[in-house]
C-alpha cells in the first residue's frame, strides 16, 4: 500500500509542477507534505518512514557515487574551492548564529550548531541540477561540487563533535589504503561485463564498498560513495557505469525528496522561521558570488556557481534528527522552500545572467583564473562544439580533409584530447563572453555535438547573431528537438537513432551486393 501511495502522489505532483515549468523535484517535495497531511486517512503502515529513509539513503549514495565518477581529485585542491568553502562557512555561521541569539533568544551552543548547518549547501540538490544540465564537467560545475565536498568534510567533523562519535582508529588506515585499492576496483569493473552484472557491480561499489565500508569505520557513508566513485573516475568505462545506474538513482532519489516533505507538518511558528530563512538565501548566494570573484573567477562562472549553491543542505535534517529534534520541522520546511526557490533560478541561470551581465561584469577582476582564459581558433575552418564521443568521431573523420578545432567546457577532457594530438580548446559555449571575443573569419562550418539541447540552441543562436552564414550541423535524439534547433538557426539536423539505422542499412546493402557478385575462377 505504501508504494502505491508514494508512487501515485510523486507522479501526480511531479507532472503538475512540470506543466508550469518547474522541475519535478519540487512536485516530489509537495507530494511528501501531502502524504504527511493525509497520512492517517490513507492508512499508511507504521514502518513507512523507515522504508522511505532507506530508499532515500540509497538514492543519495548512488547520486554521489555517480558524481565521483565524473570528477578528478585535482579539482578539489583548487584555491577557489577550499578557500571559498572555508571562508563562506565561517562568515555565514557567524551571521546566522548571531541572528538566532538576538532575534530568537537561543543559547549560544544551539545557535552555533544551527549556524553551521545553515551555512552548508545541498549536495543532493546541486548535484542533481548539474547532472540534469550535464554541467558537472564544466568549470563552474566542478567548482560547485568541490566546495560541496569540502563542506561535507566540515559537516562530518561537526556531527562527530556534537554527537560524541569520533571516527575509529581504522578510519586512518582505510584512507591510507585507498590508492592501493584502485587497481582492484578497476579490475572488478572490467570483469563485470556490460549487462545486469555491471549494474550490480555499481551498486556494490557505491552502497557496500563506499557506503557501508566507510560507515563501519566512523566515516560518512555519503563521503565513502563519493570517494569510491573518484577512484573509478579514471577508468575508461566510468561513463558506462554511471549511465547504467541512472534509472535506479533517479527512482531512489524520489524517495529522498518525499522524505523531506514527510519530515513533519509545520505550525505557524515553524512556517515563520522557514520563511525568514528563505528570505536570507539571496544573501547566501551573494556571498558566494563575491568570494569567487575574489579568487579571480569570471562573473558568469561565479554567478552560476553561486546560484547552484544557494539551497540549504539536507545535512541540517540529519543533525536535527540526531541532536536538535525540536528544529526538525522548521528546518525541513526551510530546506524544501530553498529547493523551490533555487530550482527555477538554476534552470534559467544563463538567461538570468544575460540580463544582469552589464551590471555584474563590472565586478570581475581584470586578471581571470587560468582555466577561464579566452581562446583563439587559429586557422581552423571547421568548428566542433562539444568533444564527447559524437564530437570526437566527427573531428577524427573530418580532420584528414579540413582543419578542425574542437571546443569543450571540461578541462580534463580538453587535456585528454590535446595529449592525443587533437586541436581542442577550453571554453563554455553558453558563455556570452566567449562569443563576444571570438573571431570567426576562417570558420566555414560548425558542428554542434553537445548533449544538452539548450546548449545547442544557445550555440546556434550565438553563431547566427555573430553574422555566421555557413552551415550549422547538429544531431538530435528526439523529434521535437529538430524543430527547436532549426528555429535557433541550424541548417542540417540528424536524428541520432535514425542515422544509426540508415548506416546499418547501407552496410547491409553493400554486404549483400558484394555476396551476390559471381566468383572469379582462374582455370589452370
Amino acid at each position: 500500500m505504501f508504494e502505491v501511495i508514494s508512487l501515485s502522489f510523486a507522479f501526480t505532483f511531479g507532472l503538475a509542477v512540470r506543466r508550469i515549468g518547474l522541475p519535478p523535484l519540487v512536485g516530489f517535495l509537495a507530494a511528501g507534505f501531502a502524504i504527511n497531511a493525509a497520512g492517517p486517512s490513507l492508512g499508511l503502515p507504521e514502518t513507512s518512514g523507515e522504508i522511505l529513509d532507506h530508499v532515500a539513503h540509497l538514492g543519495v549514495l548512488l547520486l554521489l557515487f555517480g558524481v565521483g565518477l565524473k570528477l578528478r581529485l585535482g579539482q578539489l585542491a583548487q584555491p577557489q574551492v577550499v578557500g571559498g568553502a572555508l571562508i563562506h562557512s565561517a562568515i555565514t555561521t557567524a551571521v546566522f548564529s548571531l541572528g538566532l541569539v538576538v532575534f530568537l533568544g537561543l543559547d549560544w551552543p544551539t545557535a552555533l550548531l544551527l549556524g553551521v548547518v545553515l551555512s552548508f549547501s545541498s549536495t543532493v540538490f546541486s548535484a542533481k541540477v548539474l547532472e540534469a544540465k550535464r554541467d558537472i564537467g564544466a568549470f563552474y560545475g566542478r567548482t560547485a561540487i568541490g566546495i560541496l565536498v569540502v563542506q561535507d568534510i566540515i559537516a562530518l567533523a561537526v556531527l562527530a563533535i556534537y554527537s560524541g562519535q569520533a571516527p575509529s582508529p581504522s578510519a586512518l588506515a582505510l584512507l591510507a589504503a585507498l590508492p592501493l585499492a584502485r587497481p582492484a576496483l578497476h579490475w572488478l569493473l572490467d570483469a563485470s561485463g556490460h549487462d545486469e552484472l555491471l549494474v550490480l557491480a555499481g551498486m556494490l561499489l557505491a552502497i557496500v564498498a563506499g557506503g557501508a565500508g566507510f560507515e563501519a569505520v566512523g566515516l560518512g557513508a555519503e563521503i565513502g560513495a563519493l570517494v569510491v566513485g573518484l577512484l573509478l573516475s579514471t577508468h575508461t568505462r566510468a561513463k558506462e557505469l554511471s549511465d547504467s545506474l541512472w534509472g535506479l538513482k533517479e527512482l531512489f532519489l524520489v524517495g529522498f525528496f518525499l522524505q523531506i516533505g514527510m519530515s513533519g507538518l509545520p505550525g505557524p511558528e515553524d512556517l515563520a522561521i522557514a520563511l525568514a530563512l528563505t528570505l536570507l538565501l539571496p544573501l547566501k548566494g551573494a556571498l558566494f558570488f563575491a568570494l569567487l570573484l575574489a579568487f579571480r573567477l569570471r562573473a558568469r562562472t561565479a554567478f552560476l556557481t553561486a546560484l547552484n549553491l544557494t539551497a540549504y543542505s539536507e545535512f541540517s535534517l540529519i543533525v536535527a534528527a540526531a541532536v536538535l529534534p525540536d528544529w526538525l520541522v522548521p528546518l525541513a520546511l526551510a530546506v524544501s522552500l530553498s529547493f523551490i526557490f533555487a530550482a527555477p533560478l538554476d534552470r534559467f541561470a544563463d538567461r538570468l545572467f544575460g540580463r544582469l551581465e552589464p551590471y555584474l561584469h563590472g565586478f570581475q577582476a581584470r586578471r581571470v583564473h587560468r582555466d577561464e582564459l579566452p581562446t583563439d581558433l587559429g586557422a581552423a575552418s571547421v568548428l566542433i562544439l562539444g568533444m564527447g564521443r559524437t564530437g570526437t568521431a566527427a573531428y577524427d573523420t573530418i580532420s584528414p580533409h579540413l582543419r578542425a578545432v574542437g571546443i569543450d567546457a571540461d578541462t580534463y577532457r580538453v587535456q585528454g584530447h590535446t595529449s592525443a594530438g587533437r586541436n581542442v580548446l577550453f571554453a563554455d559555449v553558453e558563455d556570452a563572453g566567449f562569443w563576444r571575443g571570438l573571431r570567426m573569419s576562417g570558420i566555414e562550418g560548425a558542428i554542434l555535438a553537445m548533449d544538452n539541447i539548450e546548449a545547442k540552441e544557445s550555440a546556434a543562436q550565438a553563431l547566427r547573431a555573430k553574422g555566421f552564414r555557413g552551415p550549422i550541423i547538429a544531431h538530435a535524439l528526439y523529434e521535437d528537438h529538430v524543430l527547436r534547433l532549426k528555429t535557433a538557426g541550424a541548417d542540417h539536423i540528424y536524428q541520432t537513432m535514425n542515422q544509426a539505422g540508415i548506416g546499418l542499412a547501407d552496410q547491409a546493402v553493400l554486404a549483400i551486393e558484394r555476396d551476390r557478385e559471381p566468383a572469379s575462377f582462374v582455370e589452370v
